[in-house]
């Protein structure tokens, strides 16, 4: 059972779907688990419809979001800010939190890529969270994009990029816009895993934010709360060592898992390992209560 909700962050209203585990009924209150998007991405990409209806399966309430400036979200297009996103998943706890099917003190989030990186930052600032799930996520943004533009030539291009967008914005008040490949590279035979309503093109205030986003900084602090890390090896997109230097930091309980045979869309793809592994976490971590 799926219910088309509105979220309002900020004074602006997000668009989400809560999916509820078969067989609910009315009075029965469940964990849940925020499920958020990549770049630029929303609530209809692949890696976020197929883990959010697997949480479900495994009795999860499931919310999937548009955050601000995406889908079909309020916010003006493409302005994607990273500590925006971590505003509008935590204006997604507060708005599960008040639910009467939702156990308010177990709210779990997951998210894939730019996804990943805000939920550990999430967790990492907000003690409502109960346990985190980051796939293909990344740590440090300067480090990360120094990853997906790795020759001397393409460094400079970008940090080109950047300065140039400051100088134009100080002069003439407005943001210039770049592609999304100029930002975060994807390589051809992935870009399929976009969705077709994903956003093309951005302000150089989008890239800027993603520089300076640092998760690294605050992952230490989730514990004792669970995290899981998962990223493919190796990932076409975003670096497999921004997940293990997360990991690094990070204190107990959390895992890292490293999956051969996957690329960077991992959780659209219904790999059996990589749901088992999921599954398996969930049911040591933030399993659901006894009948």
């Amino acid at each position: 059972m799926q219910e088309r909700v509105s979220i309002v962050s900020e004074g602006l209203k997000l668009s989400a779907v809560m999916e509820f585990p078969p067989g609910h009924q009315p009075g029965q209150k469940h964990p849940a688990i925020v499920v958020v998007h990549g770049f630029g991405a929303n609530k209809d990409a692949g890696n976020v419809t197929v883990p959010a209806s697997l949480y479900a399966q495994w009795g999860y309430i499931s919310l999937r979001v548009d955050m601000r400036s995406c889908g079909e979200s309020e916010g003006t297009p493409g302005h994607v800010i990273a500590m925006d996103q971590v505003r509008d998943v935590q204006s997604a706890i507060t708005y599960l939190s008040q639910r009467p099917e939702v156990l308010s003190d177990r709210i779990a989030l997951s998210g894939t890529s730019f996804g990943g990186a805000v939920v550990i930052y999430t967790a990492g600032i907000d003690p409502r969270v109960a346990a985190v799930i980051s796939a293909g996520g990344w740590g440090h943004g300067e480090r990360k994009l120094k990853g997906q533009h790795p020759t001397p030539e393409g460094w400079e291009k970008f940090t080109r990029m950047l300065q140039e967008g400051r100088e134009h914005k100080a002069k003439t008040g407005t943001s210039k816009m770049v592609h999304r490949f100029d930002i975060v590279p994807i390589p051809p035979h992935l870009r399929a895993g976009l969705p077709p309503t994903a956003v093309m093109e951005f302000p150089v205030d989008t890239a800027q934010s993603i520089f300076d986003f640092r998760p690294d900084e605050v992952v230490e602090k989730i514990a004792p709360r669970p995290i899981l890390f998962l990223h493919a090896a190796p990932d076409s997109v975003t670096p497999t060592s921004e997940s293990i230097e997360m990991f690094k930091r990070a204190k107990p309980p959390s895992e890292l898992h490293l999956f051969n045979g996957v690329e960077h869309f991992m959780l659209s793809e219904n790999n059996a390992r990589v749901n088992a592994t999921l599954q398996a976490w969930l049911g040591n971590y933030f399993a659901l209560p006894s009948a």
